[in-house]
């Protein structure tokens, strides 16, 4: 038990993200540029985003693609480098410069599950060497028997069987698959998991067991996830809190219940307008004009006001600030007007 538990005080979040930004240069090699002309081109895909995630909460990020959903999930397991800010896990940077020994010991509680299962799967390698390799990587079983026993019953926690370890991945469904990559993500005894967009492959019907499979499993071992996901239907079905993003910035976030029934950004109302709904028929709706600016040269001050149905002139210059109302966190002048 941590002091902050037996002092009655809240526990501090497993993840923190403070003022995370990535820039990507889109730049000509040098010479092209002396020769063809023309400067440096920068895409800014992650603009100052700051989140906390709790042990054992699900923490959905939404947006449009182009949003820097994807560039955050990297982000946080390790994949890319931030520009500026951090991504710190149990008080540890990720991208820090601790011991390697504290380095290893942190990235072994990280694991991802990758959207494509039909590309996140080495080929040419057996499903058991497949689920086996984090726990051969990181040192955890040196005898060979265990860890044949350690894969079967990993196997079978996420709904196949032992036997399948012998079979290539090509002999699988994609639902299937992706349990083998659920399997493989647990086999280091994680407690955070960066789920990115693990159902966008899968047919409707397969993607209600494999999220099914992801909270049983995460009730069962206490994992802790951040998912990514433009489908809001899924979203709200796993989600204990969401944060949405527009053009690299987040400009809400709320406990999920909370910010389904009330949505208080102008996007986020957009996106629950478009879900299909019964209930909405011959109701207003608020629909979204024009497409996402191009990431490249985003507009000034508030990224949605060239979209935005209740834009003010000074929403074109100025940056709106994050403002809490209640549970959740808004960045739009709407509010900071009152």
């Amino acid at each position: 038990m941590t002091d902050a538990a037996r002092n009655g005080e809240p526990a501090p979040p497993l993840v923190e993200v403070k003022g995370l930004r990535r820039v990507f240069d889109l730049s000509k090699p040098l010479l092209n540029r002396l020769l063809e002309g023309g400067g440096r081109v920068s895409l800014t895909a992650v603009d100052g985003v700051d989140f906390s995630i709790r042990r054992g909460e699900t923490f959905a990020l939404v947006g449009e693609s182009g949003s820097g959903k994807s560039t955050i999930a990297k982000m946080a397991v390790g994949l890319l480098r931030p520009s500026a800010g951090s991504v710190t896990i149990d008080g540890i940077d990720v991208a820090g410069k601790a011991s390697a020994d504290t380095q290893r010991r942190m990235r072994r509680r990280i694991q991802m599950i990758f959207q494509d299962p039909y590309a996140s799967l080495n080929p040419r390698w057996r499903v058991h060497a497949i689920v086996e390799e984090p726990i051969k990587a990181f040192g955890m079983l040196p005898d060979a028997k265990e860890r044949a026993a350690r894969v079967g019953e990993l196997l079978s926690l996420v709904g196949l069987d032992p036997r399948d370890g012998q079979k290539f991945p090509h002999e699988f469904s994609g639902g299937q698959r992706q349990r083998i990559a659920i399997a493989r993500a647990l086999a280091s005894e994680p407690n955070f998991i960066v789920c990115d967009e693990p159902t966008s492959a899968l047919d409707v019907s397969v993607q209600a067991q494999v999220l099914n499979l992801l909270r049983e499993l995460q009730d069962r071992l206490g994992l802790t996830y951040l998912f990514i996901s433009h489908n809001l239907a899924v979203v709200r079905h796993v989600a204990t809190r969401v944060g949405v993003l527009y053009l690299g910035r987040l400009v809400e976030e709320a406990p999920a219940r909370e910010l389904f029934s009330d949505p208080k950004h102008p996007y986020t109302r957009m996106l629950l307008d478009a879900v299909p709904d019964i209930e909405m028929e011959g109701k207003e709706r608020l629909t979204i004009a024009g497409e996402i600016p191009n990431p490249v040269n985003p507009p000034s001050g508030c990224h949605f006001n060239p979209r935005c149905p209740f834009v003010m002139p000074h929403c074109k210059t100025v940056v709106p600030p994050v403002l809490d109302r209640g549970n959740a966190r808004v960045r739009c002048h709407l509010f900071a007007e009152g």
